[in-house]
């Protein structure tokens, strides 16, 4: 687990390294009074280089893990400079939000369909502890893992509801909620690298492009039916009323013969692709 720690500030030690190596200086420079000062001289330098060693700049938004001989000691993520044990090895880890645009991927969705589809993902890392010592590398990791939840989201959900009428969900309308459920799967899939999911879109999604022009023909077709079935509901509806208030009105009486002539001539008014040319009868209803 991912262990903070507050290392000792490092000016203190920045001025101390700076005035071992103006020591080692003048103890060169006074080598000729006395050879103590070559002694003293090389201790000063290899002091001044090991504490300089110690040192560690940390900027915004990035930390530093702790390695002693193999060993975890901690993770830094205080900003600023710090002095650390020379000895400890060091890794540095970004904590930034970082974006993935995953590359357009051609899968098949649920129904078989082959789809291509795409996906934008905002992640930081959570625990550089996870980050640096329970994946190889956690960017390349987060790459691959990205890819295959998308491939597995585009088989899980049909595109559309054309071929799967009772599918609650698809792809296409899915919307927020395809959305979450990839940055859920995402999560699952990335917490092993100590990663976190802040965002996760489609940005990509199409039929194709070998059955997309026979998928949009099929979008058409299916357009046209339901527009199709609102219009004789309509003029069922339009003829239904008007059968009603002649016979409530009792305006004129019409036998079933004629009836059946007036629902047939007003279905084909009112279903018709284009305006009917009327024809005014100057005789009775039987000529």
């Amino acid at each position: 687990m991912e262990k903070l720690i507050k290392p000792m500030s490092g000016y203190l030690a920045l001025l101390i390294a700076v005035v071992s190596f103006v020591a080692a200086i003048f103890s060169f420079a006074n080598v000729e009074a006395s050879s103590l000062y070559v002694v003293l001289g090389v201790i000063l330098m290899i002091a001044t280089f090991f504490i300089l060693k110690g040192l560690m700049i940390i900027n915004p938004n990035h930390s530093r893990v702790l390695n002693f001989f193999g060993k975890y000691v901690g993770t830094v993520k205080e900003n600023g400079l710090f002095f650390v044990n020379p000895l400890y090895s060091t890794i540095k880890v970004s904590l930034r939000s970082d974006n993935l645009q995953g590359q357009t991927l051609k899968v098949n969705d649920k129904m078989g369909n082959p789809i291509e589809i795409g996906a934008v993902i905002v992640w930081q890392v959570g625990d550089t502890y996870k980050a640096a010592y329970d994946v190889s590398n956690y960017t390349s990791y987060v790459r691959t893992q990205s890819e295959a939840a998308v491939r597995h989201l585009a088989g899980s959900f049909p595109y559309d509801n054309l071929e799967d009428e009772g599918a609650e969900i698809t792809l296409r309308e899915g919307g927020d909620t395809v959305n979450h459920i990839l940055e859920q799967e995402l999560s699952d899939r990335l917490a092993p690298a100590g990663v976190i999911i802040k965002e996760a879109r489609i940005s990509h999604l199409a039929y194709a492009s070998e059955i997309a022009g026979a998928m949009l023909q099929r979008q058409q077709a299916a357009a046209i039916v339901a527009a199709r079935a609102k219009i004789v509901d309509g003029a069922v509806g339009m003829v239904e009323m008007a059968l009603h208030k002649l016979s409530e009105k009792d305006i004129v009486e019409l036998d079933n013969e004629k009836k059946a002539a007036m629902v047939s001539n007003l279905m084909v008014v009112l279903c018709g692709e284009k305006a009917a040319t009327p024809i005014v009868n100057t005789g009775t209803l039987y000529q």
